[in-house]
């Protein structure tokens, strides 16, 4: 009996132990709380201070107003600016969540005793007064389209993935309001009790259909709550003859004077996005390829109406560019179409065998040819006869497979095609699950219309989010110039080629606050406060792309790292910076907030970097105080 005695007061003495144990970790959580306040001021911080303070503890109006200007390289003129801004900021409170007090003294407080060092650093995380970025539109926006980065939508309609989700207006309106400026829709004929006979849909999968109705509707309404830029319809067109000229009726209908129509078929230059801010255009083939391609259709149909493209079409642009992959590389997927549920495949394509619609409704190819702006073109040939320069300006899409085969062999040729043209990549049709490539796989070449699934959140979707942070988010972003001109010697371009470095930008990670405030005390961790570090990448050409980290801050919500990230740059004017700060755990680390940044659109000095989440929707609270400093080296 004696063995089973002891043994229970060992049990016993382990649950003391254990309850010992837990009382240390909640008392050593709760009393953690206020070891930010023994937090050392980043040096940079307190030097910058006292010097604009000139050394007193209380820096006043025009002293911050030296420090604006002078230091922070805003355009503030007079102490009467700043009174706006400080008092806005005075209504507004502490931004900071480690304040032990709101900071809610009043403008009459404020111009006696002037703003202590506590007061200074938490006026500079206030990133509505000391932003990152410019948010007003500050590119020349008079050049044609052809010089412009386009924030551009692939399936525009669709809710998820490639084959089985609904279409519907909603992701259409999501992008809007994001800024995109390029809109796909997908066009088919539809027997439905609808009159306008057209639906959109993702053709020959199980996605559901929406009507295009809806769409040009949704479009009118949104196209403009972000940016005032043109709004680009690209249209994806299965439609015969009757169905574009109703097509082009029911545009004309909804969308009214906001509707661009070209006073010519046969541009030899694009307008400029200047010219065309609050119009919506349209980009698509003209109607007789549509034609052309429907009698194709009509020879190839199978006894079920589904259709297969010749060999010469595999991967070219709209009648089958998408297709690309979905023949040859989901062939169980099309099997299954074809034997199986018809719902989007059998409307549209046992329509397109009845020929008594075979008969040109010329008023009707006249007026649908008529709204195109833009005009794509079927891929024919070799690539190198498909970059052909021609009179007539023209788009030409292709998918990521094809853009990096073209990159190999035909680099120089599309660099020069995009400096008058417009290139146009979409993604694989192996990604099935809505994800995407790397951007700068188009960018690098001169791509304008680089096509992203919207609802594919992932760490490319952040680099197109970054790129289209430039210029005021405004949707359009100009291209190097080194990109649009020939260079001497009728050399263009080359990303692949070894350059020198030309700038040096140094990013000093000061401090991080809000996660307590965005989220709960045990999302992080259970019984301690995160471990906090940041990740700070260049994403560009491959020469420039690098990742670095900071250490790691133990035990705190509200970390103070203070170092120094270096970074060479060799073609800034593509590099992109991406930050992301992660709780570090025994096995995954945990995601805490991430932003990324166009490099060449820095602002320069201490400034509030606001966070996003994985999806891209901004923190309330989380944010970074940062630093930035460009040098730029001599040309050798």
């Amino acid at each position: 009996m004696k063995p089973e005695k002891n043994k229970g007061s060992l049990s016993k003495g382990r649950v003391r132990m254990k309850i010992e144990a837990f009382k240390i970790r909640m008392l050593s959580l709760l009393t953690k709380k206020d070891e930010v306040y023994k937090a050392e001021t980043p040096l940079d911080l307190k030097e910058a201070f006292s010097k604009f303070a000139r050394g007193g503890n209380r820096m006043n109006k025009s002293q911050l107003l030296q420090f604006i200007v002078e230091h922070q390289g805003e355009n503030i003129c007079s102490e009467e600016d700043l009174d706006k801004i400080i008092e806005k900021y005075l209504l507004v409170g502490s931004c900071s969540s480690s304040s032990k007090t709101r900071f809610t003294r009043t403008p009459d407080v404020y111009k006696k005793q002037g703003l202590s060092l506590s007061d200074f650093i938490d006026f500079l995380l206030q990133h509505d007064f000391n932003a990152v970025l410019n948010d007003e539109v500050h590119h020349d926006m008079s050049a044609p389209l052809s010089h412009y980065f386009m924030y551009t939508g692939h399936n525009s309609y669709l809710t998820g993935n490639q084959l089985t989700s609904d279409s519907s207006d909603e992701p259409i309106i999501e992008a809007l309001k994001q800024g995109v400026r390029v809109i796909e829709l997908d066009l088919w004929p539809s027997k439905s009790s609808t009159k306008d006979g057209i639906k959109v849909v993702h053709g020959r999968t199980f996605t559901t259909p929406i009507s295009v109705r809806t769409c040009l509707q949704s479009i009118k309404k949104y196209a403009f709550y972000k940016s005032d830029y043109p709004v680009i319809l690209t249209l994806e067109d299965h439609l015969k003859p009757k169905h574009q000229d109703k097509f082009a009726e029911m545009a004309s209908e909804i969308l009214g004077e906001i509707l661009y129509c070209p006073q010519t078929d046969s541009l030899t230059e694009f307008p400029s996005p200047e010219s065309l801010r609050n119009r919506i255009i349209i980009s698509t083939k003209p109607p007789k390829e549509n034609q052309q391609s429907d009698n194709i259709s009509k020879r190839k149909a199978g006894s079920n109406g589904f259709e297969f493209p010749d060999k010469e079409s595999w991967g070219q642009e709209e009648s089958w560019g998408r297709e690309e992959s979905w023949g040859l590389e989901l062939s169980d997927s099309v099997a299954k179409l074809k034997t199986g549920d018809k719902r989007n495949a059998s409307d549209g394509d046992r329509e397109n065998i009845n020929t008594s619609d075979n008969i040109p409704n010329q008023l009707g190819v006249s007026r649908y040819k008529h709204l195109i702006t833009i005009q794509g073109g079927k891929a024919k040939g070799s690539m190198k006869d498909q970059l052909k320069d021609d009179i007539k300006v023209r788009r030409l899409s292709l998918s990521e497979k094809k853009l990096k085969s073209a990159s190999e062999s035909h680099g120089a040729d599309l660099i020069r095609f995009t400096q008058k043209n417009i290139l146009r990549v979409f993604p694989k049709g192996e990604r099935v699950k809505s994800s995407n490539f790397r951007p700068h796989l188009g960018w690098m070449y001169g791509a304008q219309m680089v096509a992203f699934n919207m609802q594919g959140h992932g760490k490319s979707l952040r680099l197109m989010q970054g790129m289209f942070r430039a210029n005021g988010g405004c949707g359009y972003v100009k291209k190097p110039e080194f990109i649009i001109r020939t260079l001497p010697h009728d050399e263009v371009f080359d990303p692949k080629k070894p350059l020198p470095v030309k700038e040096i930008l140094k990013v000093k990670v000061y401090k991080g606050d809000g996660w307590n405030l965005d989220f709960s005390p045990t999302h992080f961790d259970r019984f301690s406060p995160p471990d906090f570090y940041t990740k700070v990448c260049i994403v560009g050409v491959p020469g420039d792309c690098v990742k670095k980290k900071t250490s790691v801050k133990v035990d705190t919500w509200y970390p103070v790292w203070d170092e120094e990230l270096k970074f060479e740059l060799r073609v800034p004017e593509l590099a992109l910076l991406r930050i992301e700060v992660k709780d570090k755990d025994k096995g995954k680390d945990d995601f805490a907030g991430q932003t990324c940044l166009p490099v060449s659109e820095l602002r320069q000095g201490f400034r509030s970097v606001p966070l996003f989440d994985p999806k891209g929707r901004k923190f309330k609270s989380v944010k970074l105080l940062m630093r930035f400093k460009i040098e730029t080296l001599d040309k050798l």
